[in-house]
């Protein structure tokens, strides 16, 4: 029985491709989302503490910060709710999350579509969604 070593090759070795991108797309995204996520909640206690909102309203607009998940609230100024600050971070937290979510499943459909012209169009496909998706939030986060 023979030892086989590994091979490590260097980033300038192996090249920086189309996947290795898309590899590093999919961990980055996801930390960001991780901080988005946290940035809202740690956002939504402060502020929720400071209006005396219950546990659950938190919550709701915690995951995503949008004026429209405290209007059904008792509270008296939805001013701070409302700023452009918190639009941006939603805002940024749905692209980013669509952008991974779009991938992934973009990676799963590669498993199992064989045919090449058949990956372009999946691809193509789920990249007009991606942008649908992105433009139709973003446009129903800002104006509300």
């Amino acid at each position: 029985m023979s030892k086989s070593k590994s091979r490590n090759l260097t980033l300038s070795q192996r090249g920086m491709n189309f996947e290795t991108l898309m590899w590093l797309f999919t961990r980055l995204s996801a930390l960001a989302m991780y901080a988005l996520i946290l940035f809202g909640l740690m956002g939504a206690l402060y502020m929720g503490a400071r209006n005396q909102m219950n546990f659950a309203d938190v919550m709701r607009w915690a995951f995503m910060p949008n004026v429209t998940h405290v209007q059904s609230t008792d509270l008296q100024d939805l001013v701070p709710w409302a700023s452009i600050f918190w639009k941006l971070t939603a805002i940024a937290l749905l692209l980013v999350a669509v952008a991974h979510g779009v991938h992934g499943l973009v990676v799963i459909a590669d498993d199992y579509i064989t045919g090449a012209g058949a990956r372009k169009i999946v691809r193509l496909l789920s990249i007009v969604f991606m942008l649908s998706m992105m433009g139709i939030g973003s446009y129903i986060i800002w104006t509300s």
